[in-house]
């Protein structure tokens, strides 16, 4: 029985094996009508490397219920301009070079987002996403890239979130999975209309700003290479 209400929390350290593994059987449950394929613990040692390597620069939120089972998740990753993103790694496009603006001031990934399929709750959904895009919107220069499937996509566009799509979709834990770009502009108005669903106390700031190095500083020659 999933209970209705529940609470947001960042999650700890020694629990993101409990993250990877419910972001993987979650995702297997919506898009592959529950049936975890053979190798599937592989996907969840995958994420789980990935994430302790990310955590440093990230938050990751969860929404529980009173019992402490998490209903939900997502993580909010400030890049450092040097681990790498699955932009990269399963798209091989640039995050240098997603956006037209040159002057970026930080750039973030969204990912690890993930709901239970049995709950029926738009709230949720939407408190999750103010909680990554909160340290996006503290800045106008800011922009976000994420991985997400197609159902996904056509949500966060019915949510007023303008995203961008950099290249080919291909198949990922069970589900067609779509690159994409967002910018302060297309998230403000989202923020600001829901950030009120999300108490302060959960949206302490990220880690301190990791700066460009200039010698990978953008520049117009940069803006004609392809994506992808």
């Amino acid at each position: 029985m999933i209970l209705k209400k529940n609470y947001l929390e960042k999650l700890e350290f020694d629990k993101i094996l409990d993250l990877a593994k419910f972001v993987v059987k979650e995702n297997f449950k919506h898009h592959s009508n529950n049936i975890l394929p053979k190798d599937y613990e592989e996907d969840v040692h995958s994420i789980y490397k990935e994430e302790v390597n990310y955590f440093k620069d990230s938050e990751i939120f969860v929404a529980k219920d009173y019992l402490g089972k998490i209903l939900g998740s997502i993580r909010v990753l400030k890049w450092n301009y040097i681990d790498v993103l699955p932009l990269q790694k399963f798209f091989g496009i640039n995050p240098l070079i997603v956006s037209e603006n040159t002057n970026v001031n930080n750039i973030f990934h969204i990912g690890r987002f993930a709901i239970k399929k049995e709950v029926r709750d738009i709230n949720l959904f939407k408190k999750l996403m103010v909680c990554a895009t909160v340290p996006i919107c503290k800045h106008k220069d800011n922009i976000a890239i994420a991985e997400c499937d197609g159902k996904l996509l056509r949500i966060l566009n019915l949510l007023g979130i303008k995203t961008t799509i950099l290249g080919e979709s291909i198949n990922y834990l069970g589900s067609e999975t779509i690159p994409i770009y967002i910018n302060y502009e297309g998230l403000k108005k989202f923020y600001n209309q829901n950030k009120s669903l999300v108490l302060d106390d959960i949206l302490s700031p990220i880690r301190e700003t990791v700066k460009l190095p200039k010698s990978i500083v953008l520049n117009e020659q940069l803006k004609n290479y392809s994506l992808v």
